[in-house]
């Protein structure tokens, strides 16, 4: 969920930190990040915070170097307070007292933390921190990326590097009413580059960091001039700016696919979401989406009114836990596969507007035969991937990759599924998921890594009683139940003349959530938008009558 003009504005000032006070006795402290096995200076993200809780933000020693501060705060007292520091040595101003620095880089280095002092007299040491990469993912083949940035373009090249992402895809228009396009509407404004035009062409940081910069989120507050919520989906990988308003949506479905832009849903609980997935043959969905962050969980009411009973979703006395929101996520996906809809899943932090840094729930693509943007372009939209916000998961059933498709397959095959999962904290279970139903539940021993990770295997045999699928799914244990969690995209079993099937509870919640929509918009949205989700009831009326 992210907020209207007004109500994001008042965000952002709440979020807003004073760095010190003015009558503090402020000493300058020279700080350098190394990776500690090469010892060359790395990017990284930086938390500075004081023992009385004030937060502090570096800037960079070097001319050509970046130090950017992120700065963002809940009302919950949620909030994200770092620099992202380029690969050079840079300065704290900081008064007297007592600190603790954290480091991380993205997924695959330790976080480390230091305390330090800086004392009322006397000069201030410099300090190097040494971070340790526990794995390295593109060395094995799998390449990182964001596919929901509301960061500028500007600040990419410094993101990508200090988190260590891939591949990145920052927003370059955005509009939150039907009544404008993309183009003439654009919120995506500020800045220096933003007042050229974004070139469809793939920026290269680095060999292993790339940024392609035309994307697009048609996120729908406003109809008709007048606060009515549709919901979210985004293009990433097309070609020109779109100039057409939405709803309906199928001539921006259909601009998407033949530039060969990807759609990725964002969101599985807008009100339009399960509406808009036949119509637009919708190719992603965020298992993990802008509502897992690295800080706490705190959209327990958002959307709760919509999950379905059949799902029977965690909640406390607030709402939601932080694993029934992403188990909201997992069943409605499940469902949506259930009903033939092949969707990928991806991840996609919304940084920018939310408490998050980039890339905190990620998407890994498996490359072979050297990394490029469009090799990893075709591994997402074919799901050779998995998505995670913690723990490594590498799986294969019958030895073929996830995305893989088994054709011409025999009912009550068995299917070999293996693998092994490799994390920095232990993970507590493994779950492999067969038509949206958990039919094997591991609980994994670990054994420690020379890095300081741990590894956990696997290796069960499932059945599949006709056409369907098989995903493997695993969660860290961590402190305060946050729930860390990697998921692999499934792999398709088709036996012919026998489509799958959804469950008639999944499919009955689909059609009320449709029916909803129609109800509500009919009076609202044009007779072709309307027409759009009758025509989506009707497709999902006819999946019902293989309903099992």
């Amino acid at each position: 969920m992210k907020l209207p003009c007004l109500a994001l504005a008042c965000w952002l000032l709440a979020g807003f930190v004073v760095v010190a006070h003015a009558d503090d006795l402020v000493q300058p402290i020279q700080i350098r990040i190394l990776d500690a096995r090469t010892k060359q200076l790395v990017a990284a993200r930086v938390y500075i915070q004081h023992s009385d809780g004030r937060w502090f933000f570096p800037k960079s020693k070097s001319p050509d170097g970046t130090a950017i501060p992120y700065q963002r705060q809940r009302p919950e007292k949620i909030e994200e307070m770092h620099s992202t520091v380029s690969a050079d040595p840079f300065e704290a101003q900081l008064p007297v007292g007592r600190y603790t620095i954290t480091v991380e880089r993205g997924k695959e280095y330790l976080t480390k933390s230091v305390s330090f002092e800086i004392p009322a007299k006397g000069n201030v040491a410099n300090l190097d921190v040494e971070i340790s990469r526990w794995i390295h993912m593109a060395e094995l083949g799998w390449f990182s990326g964001d596919t929901h940035l509301h960061r500028e373009l500007s600040e990419m090249p410094n993101l990508v590097l200090a988190e260590d992402l891939n591949v990145c895809f920052p927003l370059s228009h955005w509009i939150t009413s039907a009544d404008v396009d993309p183009v003439s509407g654009n919120r995506i404004k500020s800045g220096p580059d933003k007042s050229a035009a974004v070139h469809p062409e793939v920026i290269s940081v680095d060999p292993t960091h790339l940024i392609y910069p035309l994307n697009t989120e048609y996120e729908i507050f406003t109809v008709g001039g007048k606060s009515h919520t549709l919901g979210a989906f985004v293009v990433i990988g097309h070609k020109t700016p779109f100039n057409i308003k939405v709803p309906s949506v199928k001539p921006a479905a259909e601009w998407a696919h033949r530039e060969g832009g990807l759609i990725d849903l964002e969101k599985h609980s807008w009100p339009w979401s399960l509406a808009i997935v036949p119509i637009m043959q919708v190719d992603l969905f965020e298992l993990a989406n802008n509502h897992c962050w690295r800080t706490e969980f705190a959209f327990r009411q958002w959307t709760i009114d919509a999950a379905g009973d059949y799902m029977r979703l965690e909640k406390e006395t607030a709402g939601l836990t932080e694993w029934g929101w992403i188990d909201f996520g997992f069943q409605t996906y499940y469902a949506l596969l259930n009903c033939g809809f092949r969707l990928q899943p991806t991840a996609g932090t919304g940084s920018g507007v939310h408490p998050v840094p980039v890339g905190f729930g990620r998407v890994y693509v498996q490359v072979d035969g050297g990394f490029t943007y469009e090799k990893w372009f075709q591994g997402l939209r074919s799901g050779r991937s998995f998505v995670t916000t913690g723990p490594m998961l590498f799986t294969t059933v019958n030895e073929q990759p996830p995305g893989h498709v088994f054709q011409n397959a025999k009912p009550g095959t068995p299917y070999r599924v293996q693998g092994h999962i490799e994390s920095t904290h232990r993970v507590s279970l493994v779950e492999i998921v067969v038509n949206g139903e958990v039919v094997k539940t591991i609980e994994p021993k670990s054994v420690a890594n020379p890095t300081t990770s741990l590894k956990s295997t696997f290796d069960e045999t499932v059945s599949v009683p006709g056409s369907g699928w098989i995903a493997v799914r695993c969660f860290e244990d961590l402190p305060r139940k946050r729930a860390r969690f990697a998921h692999s995209s499934p792999v398709h079993i088709e036996v012919k003349d026998q489509p799958v099937a959804p469950r008639r509870a999944e499919i009955d919640y689909i059609i009320r959530r449709v029916k909803e929509e129609i109800a509500r918009n009919k009076s609202l949205l044009s007779p072709e938008a309307v027409a759009e989700f009758e025509k989506s009831l009707k497709i999902y009326e006819e999946i019902a009558k293989r309903a099992r």
